[in-house]
Parts: structure tokens; C-alpha cells; sequence
């Protein structure tokens, strides 16, 4: 009969298998524990948007690696955290936008440089097209949206124009979607409208302003 020791240590796993998978749940765990640090930290001041930005950015990205890694045991980073009682809305809003709060919000805001404009317009155009080429899956269109977004973020007063809460909008929609799934052909038309309104608007914006 075998027994049982109180001070031996329980393991989670009984293969390498076993244990890289842990390793990475924990490691998610602790990539939302400090990206809702982050958050807070920024809502305070206590770190500027140029501390942030990067920093965002890096734990973002590092989630999605390891949200793939963990594809078999992790749906949705909504369950995941449900699992674990992890209670850490900051960092779930931040992780579903998929992109940092200087770029939702656009507070990073600077002059409109002619190659910031023509940056700008060639991602509206490469996104319009890929659509038009009948692209649909996550994979191929979240990728352009992210660039289109980001450079169209920081354009003063582009936070008050009617475009960016829309294409925000859609990045969020992408970025809740997994890397195969599709639009439908209703969503493609929808957002094809809409970003063209955005690159309409982004044009007379820049013109009132005489740029």
C-alpha cells in the first residue's frame, strides 16, 4: 500500500507535454496580471504615454503567442479568466482592442507630415482592396487594419472624427475572431462602407485645416 506524505509536493504534470502546458497557462496568467497593471498605471499617470505605447504593445503581442500555444485548453480569453477568477476588467478591454490606449483614444497627437498623410492614404487603399479581392479571414484583414488604424491615430483630432470609432469598432470585432474565421459577405460590405466613409472624412478633415 502506498502512502501519501503531507510535505511532498503535488505536480501538476507527469510529462514535458504536461509542464510546458502549465508553463504557458501560467505564463498567460501573469501577461493579463501585468497588462491591467499597465492599464491602471497609465488611467493614473503614473507612466507616460511613450513608457506605455511600447510596453502595451509588447504584452499584446506576447499574449497572442501564447494564446496560440494554448489554443487547445483556452477558447476565449473570457474563459480563461472566468477559470481562474481572475478579476482584471482593465486588461480584458485592453486584450479584446487589441491595440494600446494611445491609439484607441488617439492622445498621441502629432503634425500631419505629408509622409504620415501618404502613409495613411496607402493603408486605407490596401485595406479597401482586400476587401474588394474578396478577402474574409481574420488572418488577412486584422493584420492591415491594425497598420490602417494605427497610422490613422495619430492625426490630431482624428479621436473626434466618425471613422475611428467605427474602424476601432471592427478591430475589435477582428481581433475576438479566431485567425480562420471569416466575415460574411453583409459584415465585408458594412466595413468596406464604412472605411471608405472613414477615408472621405479623413480627406476633408485634412483640407478644412488647410494641409
Amino acid at each position: 500500500m502506498s502512502t501519501f506524505s503531507l510535505d511532498e509536493e503535488a505536480r501538476l504534470y507527469t510529462t514535458n507535454a504536461e509542464r510546458e502546458k502549465y508553463e504557458s497557462l501560467a505564463t498567460l496568467y501573469g501577461i493579463i496580471v501585468a497588462l491591467d497593471y499597465l492599464e491602471r498605471a497609465y488611467v493614473r499617470d503614473s507612466v507616460t504615454a511613450a513608457e506605455y505605447s511600447p510596453a502595451c504593445t509588447r504584452l499584446l503581442s506576447q499574449y497572442k503567442t501564447m494564446l496560440k500555444l494554448v489554443a487547445d485548453d483556452v477558447p476565449s480569453v473570457d474563459d480563461f479568466m472566468a477559470r481562474y477568477r481572475m478579476d482584471h476588467p482593465a486588461a480584458l478591454h485592453r486584450l479584446k482592442v487589441g491595440v494600446p490606449a494611445t491609439i484607441e483614444h488617439s492622445s498621441e497627437a502629432g503634425p500631419e507630415t505629408g509622409k504620415w498623410v501618404a502613409e495613411t492614404t496607402q493603408s486605407f487603399i490596401t485595406f479597401m482592396d482586400a476587401l474588394k479581392l474578396r478577402l474574409r479571414a481574420k488572418d488577412q484583414l486584422h493584420p492591415i487594419l491594425q497598420e490602417l488604424v494605427t497610422g490613422y491615430a495619430r492625426f490630431k483630432g482624428s479621436k473626434d472624427w466618425e471613422g475611428r470609432s467605427k474602424m476601432v469598432g471592427w478591430l475589435i470585432t477582428l481581433n475576438g475572431m479566431k485567425a480562420s474565421e471569416e466575415i460574411t459577405e453583409e459584415q465585408s460590405r458594412q466595413l468596406l462602407f464604412d472605411v471608405d466613409h472613414a477615408y472621405a472624412e479623413f480627406f476633408r478633415s485634412l483640407s478644412g485645416k488647410g494641409e
